[in-house]
C-alpha cells in the first residue's frame, strides 16, 4: 500500500507541475492558443485560476477536497481535448492533455 501511496503523491505532483509551468512559465503560449481558438481573455483566466486552485486541492488530506480538485482537472482537461480535436490539430498538440487526462483519472480513483 505504501508504494501505491508514494506513486499517487508522485502523479499529483506531476498534474500540479505540469499546471504551474504552463500556466506560468509558457503563459505566452497559453495567450496565443486561445487567441487562436477565438475563447475569450477572461474564458483564459477563468481555466487558468481554476486549473491552479485544482492543482492544489489534490494535495490535500481531505479526500473530499481531492475528489473535487481531481474532478475539476478531469472535467477541464476533458474540454482541452475536445477543444483540440473540434480544431483538428494534431495529435501531438494535444497528446499533453490526454495524458494529464489519464493521470488525473487515477488520482480520482484513489480518492473514491
Amino acid at each position: 500500500m505504501l508504494e501505491i501511496s508514494v506513486l499517487l503523491d508522485a502523479l499529483k505532483i506531476i498534474v500540479t507541475s505540469a499546471i504551474f509551468f504552463v500556466w506560468f512559465i509558457r503563459y505566452d503560449n497559453i495567450k496565443k492558443e486561445f487567441k487562436e481558438y477565438n475563447l475569450p481573455t477572461w474564458f483564459r483566466d477563468l481555466v487558468g485560476i481554476l486549473k491552479i486552485s485544482f492543482s492544489i486541492m489534490i494535495h490535500s488530506n481531505n479526500k473530499d477536497i481531492v475528489l473535487i480538485g481531481s474532478l475539476g482537472i478531469l472535467a477541464l482537461m476533458f474540454g482541452a481535448v475536445i477543444t483540440h480535436i473540434r480544431m483538428k490539430n494534431n495529435f501531438r498538440k494535444y497528446i499533453a492533455s490526454v495524458a494529464m487526462l489519464t493521470i488525473t483519472s487515477l488520482i480520482l480513483l484513489s480518492s473514491i
